[in-house]
């Protein structure tokens, strides 16, 4: 089940993970496709340069150049979605990447689909299709994104790892939720922000969990915490 809130795409994987993703609008979109067309336009360049100047025969000349032209167009995307995570040069400049519409990473048939119908996309003219497409639907999804079930969407940061609090690890006296773990790890990587008063207020609340109070309770929740970072 997926469902579109806050400009958000969320879906729900198989194993019950929640992911939050943020489709692509067309003009973030362009700026891609015209990094990659400037991309080919200077490498197809620097090839024919190669071949007029290393191919003595004309006709063998336009023929490699031809051949070059065609796998460049069409093998670049394709190559660049599958081994690349989904993004072409001009993808990974603007942060955009292609994924299948249930998140996953795309494969060779969804990533030949969808740049095949390119053609479709731009007719009649300058991708008019595509863009009329991308403006009917609230994925923002051109044609070839549609039959190919992908979806183009904001490749998110990676989270900063917190910081390892300077303390020897201890365990846990008893389970914590994710969330609690998280909500502990995070305490200790502000914890240069925040005054060392209010650091002694928290770790009296947390005294069920550490058995002390005031500054031995502080440096047992400083270790419990270095154990769950490391």
């Amino acid at each position: 089940m997926n469902c579109f809130l806050d400009g958000r795409l969320s879906l729900i994987t198989p194993e019950g993970v929640r992911l939050q993703l943020t489709p692509a609008g067309p003009v973030v979109r362009a700026y891609a496709w015209a990094i990659d067309f400037l991309v080919w336009l200077v490498v197809t360049g620097i090839i024919s340069a190669i071949l007029g100047a290393t191919v003595p025969s004309g006709k063998l000349s336009s023929g490699l150049f031809l051949l070059a032209l065609f796998l460049g167009y069409w093998a670049y995307p394709v190559l660049c979605e599958v081994y690349a995570s989904g993004r072409t040069l001009g993808k990974y400049v603007v942060g955009l990447q292609v994924l299948r519409a249930d998140g996953l990473p795309v494969r060779w048939r969804e990533s030949v689909l969808r740049n095949l119908l390119l053609v479709a996309d731009f007719l009649p003219m300058a991708y008019a299709s595509g863009l009329l497409c991308m403006l009917c639907d609230r994925h923002f999804r051109r044609l070839g994104d549609i039959v190919a079930g992908t979806q183009v969407v904001y490749r998110d940061k990676p989270p900063k790892r917190s910081e390892v609090p300077e303390a020897a690890p201890l365990p846990l006296p008893f389970p914590l939720t994710p969330d609690q773990q998280r909500a502990l790890a995070d305490l200790f990587a502000r914890e240069k922000r925040l005054p060392h008063g209010r650091m002694l207020e928290l770790a009296d609340i947390a005294s069920p969990l550490t058995g002390r109070e005031g500054e031995e309770s502080l440096e047992r929740l400083r270790g419990m915490a270095a154990g769950l970072v490391r």
